[in-house]
């Protein structure tokens, strides 16, 4: 199966920076793309990013200027910048990964969550 492992959360002042990595790993797969989403207590899980294999990007409107996602191929990591970071940003972020097996299944995997605390 494939397994992605979340790094790179903590705690950070208003306005500061924090950058978040994931790596994918497992046998005989390919990915598709990834992305970055956010869980604060009480609400719903949110998308903030995601990026193609081909490169294309997506945000949610909140983080478009301040955010970006970046991945490696070669790696199967991605990446997320984020800087002017808000109160509101405090969240359970946890990466997604969406692809094929070699097998042909489909797969959708999440990471375990890493947690970005943005305090004044």
């Amino acid at each position: 199966q494939v397994q992605l492992v979340e790094s790179g959360g903590g705690l950070v002042q208003i306005g500061g920076s924090l950058r978040l990595s994931c790596a994918a790993s497992g046998s005989d797969f390919s990915i598709t793309a990834m992305g970055w989403y956010r869980q604060a207590p009480g609400k719903q899980r949110e998308l903030v990013t995601s990026v193609t294999v081909g490169g294309s990007t997506n945000y949610a409107d909140s983080v478009k200027g301040r955010f970006a996602i970046s991945r490696d191929n070669a790696k199967n990591t991605v990446y997320l910048q984020m800087n002017s970071l808000k109160p509101e940003e405090t969240a359970l972020y946890y990466c997604n990964g969406n692809g094929r097996y070699k097998r042909g299944t489909y797969y959708s995997a999440w990471g375990q969550g890493t947690q970005v605390t943005v305090t004044s």
